[in-house]
């Protein structure tokens, strides 16, 4: 068992939505990248999205995605953890994010996706009970993990496109 560190959120001053993973995996921790799994569909979504596709550099795909003002993290700070698999990870260990921060520093942000059922579990347990945030709306989407295997890129694709192309989403978890 390993104690896992999320990194810092991909955030600009215009952000409005923040997709949210659990905690990056070890293909990521290795690279210092987010989503950095050859097989997580994030980054062709984000390519087919906005653009911002692993045919660019870690950095300028970033930079589009602050620049169509979405923000990445994750909703653990750290973890107990063998692995990559969110099921592996110790509940007892959990420590969030600090949430109240990320909202104070980036006021502009109305809605939150959660990249997967793992993320928006973790966050309602250990973020939301402590946090009111009525003028931001939350939306689970399928997880883009390459372990998430019951829907091909398309399907994927197409829920991500469903949510970002409508306005703030309609599911709570708080």
């Amino acid at each position: 068992m390993n104690v896992v560190h999320s990194f810092e959120p991909i955030v600009g001053p215009g952000a409005t939505t923040l997709v949210l993973g659990s905690m990056p995996g070890v293909a990521s921790l290795t690279a210092q990248q987010y989503y950095a799994h050859p097989r997580n569909a994030f980054w062709p979504i984000m390519g087919t999205l906005f653009g911002a596709g692993p045919e660019l550099p870690y950095d300028a795909r970033t930079e589009r995605l602050r620049g169509h003002g979405i923000a990445v993290w994750d909703v653990l700070k750290l973890c107990t953890r063998a692995g990559s698999l969110d099921s592996a990870i110790i509940e007892s260990s959990i420590v969030a994010n600090d949430f109240e921060a990320l909202f104070a520093e980036s006021p502009g942000i109305v809605r939150v996706f959660f990249n997967g059922a793992k993320a928006a579990e973790s966050y309602r347990r250990h973020v939301a009970t402590g946090l009111t945030l009525p003028r931001v709306e939350f939306t689970r989407l399928p997880s883009t993990s390459p372990a998430h295997a019951s829907l091909d890129l398309a399907a994927k694709t197409r829920a991500w496109a469903s949510a970002f192309s409508r306005g703030p989403a309609s599911e709570s978890v708080e």
